[in-house]
């Protein structure tokens, strides 16, 4: 029998919130809040929410860029 898979399997596709909220270091809520002002990418799916795997890095990648850019203009 193989173990259940954990936040840590890279091989899941497709994550729940807790996973993905757990992936960022963030709560359960402010997961929600990024889902429902759409800066995290989601979908329903048998009436589950799921988060793409991929949708974590793009996430980090746009916050990263946006962060630089107000860096940039402030200095």
């Amino acid at each position: 029998m193989s173990p259940a898979p954990t936040d840590n399997d890279q091989t899941l596709v497709l994550l729940t919130v807790e996973e993905a909220a757990r992936r960022l270091s963030i709560g359960r809520t402010v997961c929600y809040r990024l889902i429902r002002s759409g800066e995290l990418e989601s979908f329903t799916l048998g009436g589950l929410r799921r988060i793409p795997a991929d949708a974590i890095p793009e996430y980090v990648t746009r916050r990263r860029q946006s962060y630089r850019t107000v860096a940039a203009q402030a200095a």
